[in-house]
């Protein structure tokens, strides 16, 4: 394997699927140790699982390096002459980035009449994070007024805190609750739900 502990400056690079499996598994807890060849590098991945085999070594290599040089993973060298990645404050970032995909806004029995009002006005040097916190919410199930305006009739205040506090974008968003709307027959066959003026179900 090429000498991991050579730090290669630049831009930040795209990460792959192989490269977003590692960072799900180190911020997952699991330790990788990279041995001084590639053969043995190779065995110790090989035991996370039998998905790994399917990917070559010299990918694997290549992962890897390419996580270091973009600074989102670390190497201790051990007192054997091997190494242990570890996630950088970035690649921990990252990690929550991925995992944002699986969450989901619980839909409890009953309404309990409330509507959840995200605001948020980012600037436009900071584009790419409002493009991705746009996303993050459509994703939710948000239903959006405008680019900048998407309502929920579900709790999810600690769905938002964490989108937002992933991102550091606190100081331009705003999270409110409210018990009227003017598009509520819009808003609720959206939602899958009766008009609040009906009465609950």
């Amino acid at each position: 394997m090429r000498n991991i502990k050579k730090r290669i400056g630049g831009r930040q690079k795209r990460v792959g699927a192989v490269q977003k499996k590692l960072i799900l598994l180190l911020q997952g807890g699991i330790a990788l140790s990279c041995a001084r060849t590639p053969y043995a590098q190779w065995k110790i991945l090989q035991e996370l699982g039998q998905e790994w085999k399917t990917i070559g070594r010299q990918k694997l290599d290549r992962a890897i390096t390419s996580l270091y040089e973009s600074k989102l993973v670390d190497a201790q060298r051990n007192t054997d002459g091997t190494f242990t990645i570890t996630l950088c404050e970035e690649g921990t970032k990252r990690a929550l980035t991925y995992n944002l995909t699986k969450m989901k806004i619980v839909h409890p029995k009953k309404w309990d009449k409330l509507w959840r009002l995200v605001s948020f006005d980012i600037p436009e040097d900071e584009r790419s994070v409002r493009d991705s916190l746009r996303g993050h919410l459509l994703r939710l199930g948000f239903y959006e007024m405008h680019q900048s305006f998407f309502v929920h009739a579900f709790e999810c205040r600690d769905e938002i805190s964490y989108i937002v506090e992933l991102y550091d974008v606190q100081k331009y968003v705003r999270f409110m609750k409210a018990i009227e709307m003017d598009n509520v027959v819009e808003l609720t066959k959206f939602f899958g739900i009766p008009d609040r003026h009906n009465g609950d179900e």
